[in-house]
């Protein structure tokens, strides 16, 4: 099985008097690395399909000691697709509350998140991970770095879903239109504010072709002819779907800085090359810059996250348009990074940022020493 960087951090989670519920788009990998911990669990256990109607029906509406009746004399219950139960929040409650020696772990895609089924239930009693597609560190890893650098170019067009990452590219073209078509609307489009799916499919077409740029709300509503909060609403869903992410402007010190814009990035480059129909080569692509801020960008955050790191963050630009590409703010030490995908990797930061934090760290990312801010 192909190692993933989060497997330690949730067993170390298991046990611990608190359930635990493992996030992330459909398509990454998250039934895998459950039915692996199971397997490895020498005790009583039981593993629930919730695509299962008989599954749904048992946890649906019960009490303590009909949940308890069904899971018998398991210590370790897995629930699989979790977010098909009416009041899974509920749910897993009662079966915290009522038997601490019980070890939830349930998995949800992005509806389970969207829905908010679980937050106000189980306050204080979960422990919550995010399962994003493979980093480039957990390629490194498993299939050494000589694979990781050769097949670089290959995840900045097809990006690193599982089985997109397991596969040639002529079947990464029909899988990567398979998630976009299909997974990738699944749960949005149960949230119950998404009405108009045409507005979504034209607003992430137009986030894709902004990656690396500023996005305004009121610039977009009126690229789509709907208002700024609508927008709003849709960019919330699509980031607790797993799709996008936002950068905030990093301020601290001058008047001239940004403070209210934002820049918009896809987790997955591949899900981004889809939306536009575009899986031409590298070579062959006029957008290879913005591409490599975003597939830099996501890697690092992805990294961060699945490590545990408690880190911030965001980019800088003046008004007079002076940036940085990304800012990483971490135990109150500031990393200025800048990202070059021709030429050498040699440079520095906008001199007005190096003036106003001197004691940031600075770094060029080019592909030539990626593996340093990845790894």
């Amino acid at each position: 099985m192909f190692a993933r960087t989060i497997n330690n951090r949730l067993v170390a989670s298991l046990f611990q008097g608190k359930a635990v519920i493992l996030f992330g788009a459909r398509q990454t990998g998250k039934t895998t690395l459950v039915r692996s911990i199971f397997s490895g669990f020498e005790g009583e256990k039981v593993f629930l399909n919730c695509d299962e109607p008989d599954v749904r029906l048992a946890l649906e509406g019960r009490t303590s000691t009909e949940l308890k009746q069904f899971v018998g004399n398991a210590r370790l219950v897995v629930i699989d697709e979790a977010q098909r139960i009416r009041d899974i929040g509920l749910t897993l409650k009662l079966l915290v509350d009522n038997w601490p020696g019980l070890q939830i772990l349930a998995t949800g895609s992005s509806s389970f998140e969207l829905a908010n089924r679980t937050r106000e239930p189980l306050t204080g009693r979960k422990f919550e991970f995010h399962m994003h597609p493979f980093t480039m560190e957990e390629i490194w890893h498993n299939e050494g770095k000589t694979t990781a650098r050769r097949t670089l170019h290959q995840r900045l067009v097809y990006g690193s879903y599982p089985e997109v990452v397991s596969t040639g590219n002529q079947r990464a073209d029909d899988l990567l239109r398979e998630i976009t078509t299909s997974y990738l609307y699944k749960d949005i489009l149960m949230w119950k504010d998404i009405r108009k799916p045409e507005i979504l499919d034209r607003l992430l077409r137009a986030l894709a072709l902004q990656i690396g740029s500023e996005v305004s709300l009121n610039e977009l509503g009126q690229t789509l002819g709907v208002d700024k909060h609508t927008v709003a609403t849709y960019l919330d869903v699509l980031e607790q779907a797993f799709v996008i992410f936002t950068l905030m402007p990093f301020s601290r010190n001058l008047r001239n800085e940004l403070r209210k814009s934002r820049k918009i990035y896809f987790w997955d480059t591949g899900i981004r090359n889809a939306l536009l129909n575009n899986l031409n080569p590298v070579e062959l692509r006029t957008d290879v810059g913005a591409l490599w801020e975003n597939f830099l960008v996501a890697e690092r955050i992805k990294r961060l996250q699945n490590a545990g790191q408690m880190s911030r963050s965001f980019f800088w630009r003046t008004h007079q348009q002076q940036e940085v590409d990304y800012i990483e703010e971490s135990a109150g030490e500031l990393l200025a990074v800048e990202f070059k995908w021709g030429g050498s990797s040699k440079g520095r930061p906008a001199k007005a940022f190096r003036n106003a934090y001197p004691e940031a760290r600075e770094l060029t990312v080019g592909p030539d020493n990626w593996s340093q801010f990845l790894m």
